[in-house]
């Protein structure tokens, strides 16, 4: 007679444990930690955070003398993790600065104001923004390699703004910008925004679910002139604005060149926005393939 004898988590190694918690989220992480002190001492573990670290992490922060510095003075995987969510690290000769979404691990990117081709923009004293100083049309682009990004991951992209307190500030109203994104060439996913808010309230969206997959577009409806489509600037937490100006779907092994282009053709004259760039993050609430991709 054979008798079986059941083992209760807390009797597992603690390196068991560490192994099952580093095929979860980050956010898993956190909350399994409270279940007992052997899962906390797990929860710990560089076995764990080095799962959520993306792998090519070493050759993204080699661009980076901070970067470098940062890989060298942190005392754990955990620590570098939360550092890269909290602290985002100037890549690539400072033009643009690499972050982690803290729940999930995924890649985040901001493309800064020297990274993008402005058309009519003038460099204010700071390289890291620019400025606008009495222009007539505005064009502002971006790319970036999806490779760079995570893979089946859904991404929102936003124009990272404020206007500036002058009091000669005008022309930035409520006229409709165009937005398009393209993938090498490929048919544009369109939008329009605003540069105000004023017309925000009792306006319902028209389009606020459009998005693209990668090497998979349909074809999309423009917006008449004079119409946009309920995006406007939103408040961030560190005292500038953002605007949103669409979706994308990273697939898996599809690696191309996203651009993205915003367009202010109205012909009267405008003054005092300031970009700092176009941020490239996940979309909040979307669920995608492991961190560490």
């Amino acid at each position: 007679m054979e008798i079986s004898e059941e083992m209760s988590l807390n009797e597992l190694p603690e390196g068991c444990i560490a192994n099952a918690l580093s095929f979860t989220t980050p956010q898993d992480v956190g909350r399994l930690s409270v279940v007992s002190p052997m899962f906390m001492l797990a929860a710990v573990s560089d076995v764990v955070w080095e799962r959520f670290l993306p792998r090519d992490l070493k050759s993204i922060l080699s661009t980076s003398p901070d970067g470098s510095r940062l890989m060298a003075s942190t005392a754990s995987k955990k620590e570098l993790y939360f550092s890269l969510c909290e602290n985002p690290v100037l890549v690539d000769n400072g033009r643009k600065s690499f972050s982690l979404e803290k729940k999930s691990g995924k890649k985040c990117y901001r493309l800064s104001a020297r990274d993008l081709s402005i058309t009519w923009g003038d460099s204010p004293e700071f390289p890291e923004v620019a400025e606008l100083i009495s222009v007539c049309w505005l064009e502002i682009r971006g790319k970036i390699n999806t490779s760079m990004l995570s893979p089946a991951t859904l991404y929102t992209a936003y124009l990272v703004l404020k206007f500036s307190i002058d009091i000669h500030n005008y022309g930035l109203d409520d006229q409709p910008v165009a937005v398009a994104m393209k993938l090498d060439g490929e048919e544009s996913y369109t939008r329009t925004v605003s540069w105000s808010a004023e017309r925000r309230r009792g306006q319902v969206p028209r389009n606020a679910r459009r998005r693209f997959s990668l090497f998979s577009f349909s074809r999309r409806r423009s917006v008449s002139t004079g119409e946009s489509d309920g995006h406007y600037p939103q408040e961030r937490g560190d005292g500038w604005l953002e605007i949103e100006l669409g979706e994308f779907f990273t697939k898996e092994g599809k690696d191309g060149e996203l651009g993205i282009r915003v367009f202010d053709g109205t012909t009267h004259w405008k003054r005092g926005l300031i970009v700092e760039g176009i941020e490239i993050r996940p979309k909040q609430g979307a669920r995608g393939a492991s961190p560490s991709s």
